[in-house]
């Protein structure tokens, strides 16, 4: 990884989820694609998630044959953005299958420019936790991991902390991206951090609790030694909504004194940060509308034209439009329409 990547990655980064973007015939958009990832960049983010949950995994399907075509538009953003404005952006990718199929979507992520990859667990469950480190670590002989620890109502699974321990002493792991949705889980992975032998960055990917991880630091006793971590930043399909005003929130909370009491007001934002999540996520139907949800959010402020997935099948559940109806009338602080109307006025005119 790049020096200057790595120390954003060190010191906590915000990274969105990237959704695609269709037309109605569900073919790629790829002006459309552009645009969304341009506002990403312009709200502030620090890098941006490619090929990932968010991004949906059928992209690799080679009947739809769109992961490199995805890959190279997203890096092509990016690159211009940083040479216009000399800002630092991480550009992750991730990588899902058997171990020859990672490896080789880290080796294409590596060739196009990409800085790490997320390790998806996703579809493996028949694999040993053994086979998975082994994975693991022949995908870090190619390109810096960060790891993933996926929750079980989406294809993931229960990891035990041995798992996690060996995980984090392969050199090439640099994060992990903890998405358990489980509060236990989620201290074994920060306990694993805290006791590996090389830094470790730990990052949210729990979106039904992401400023309370973002507040929290976990703190255990080695002997005469305290050993501490923190959540350092996120990479989240939450976060690929409302983009700006969280990033602004996450720059807010990072510039907090980590001694000090925390006040109030944050753990009233973590609830309704969490509510907005569930109608984004579509939580009252098991996940099942999650990437139509946030599809639909950027619809309604004119970032998509549809909320159209490339599975037919994939769309909004009963009643989750007026979910998002719901909280947008309760927390009318946390949308950021009035920033992405501005973009877009902008953006015309380029």
């Amino acid at each position: 990884m790049r020096s200057e990547a790595m120390q954003l990655l060190k010191r906590g980064a915000f990274l969105p989820a990237m959704p695609l973007v269709l037309d109605e015939d569900r073919r790629f958009d790829e002006a459309g694609q552009r645009r969304l990832i341009r506002y990403y960049l312009e709200s502030g983010v620090d890098g941006i998630a490619v090929a990932v949950h968010t991004t949906q995994f059928a992209i690799r399907d080679p009947k739809i044959n769109l992961f490199e075509r995805v890959l190279t538009v997203a890096i092509s953003e990016i690159a211009d953005y940083r040479a216009r404005t000399g800002r630092e952006i991480l550009a992750v990718t991730g990588a899902c299958g058997e171990a020859p199929q990672a490896v080789a979507e880290a080796e294409l992520a590596k060739r196009l420019g990409y800085d790490a990859v997320l390790l998806s667990p996703g579809g493996l469950n028949h694999l040993s936790e053994e086979t998975l480190i082994e994975r693991t670590r022949l995908v870090a002989e190619v390109l810096d991991v960060i790891g993933f620890y996926l929750q079980v109502a989406v294809g993931g699974r229960v990891f035990t902390y041995d798992y996690w321990r060996q995980v984090c002493a392969i050199p090439g792991v640099k994060a992990i991206k903890c998405a358990a949705f489980n509060r236990y889980l989620t201290v074994d992975v920060a306990r694993a951090i805290a006791f590996a032998d090389h830094e470790i960055a730990l990052y949210t990917g729990n979106d039904d609790s992401i400023v309370t991880d973002l507040l929290t630091e976990y703190a255990f006793q080695d002997g005469d030694t305290r050993r501490t971590v923190r959540t350092v930043g996120g990479l989240l399909g939450h976060w690929s909504a409302w983009t700006h005003t969280a990033v602004e929130m996450f720059r807010d909370i990072k510039a907090l004194n980590p001694g000090d009491p925390i006040p109030a007001k944050w753990m009233t934002l973590a609830a309704q940060v969490t509510d907005v999540n569930s109608a984004f996520f579509d939580t009252r139907n098991n996940f099942a509308g999650c990437i139509a949800g946030m599809h639909e959010v950027l619809r309604r402020q004119g970032l998509m034209k549809g909320i159209w997935c490339l599975d037919p099948n994939e769309t909004l559940s009963p009643g989750q439009a007026e979910e998002i109806d719901r909280v947008y009338l309760l927390y009318p602080d946390l949308n950021d329409d009035a920033f992405v109307a501005d973009f877009l006025k902008r953006d015309q005119q380029r």
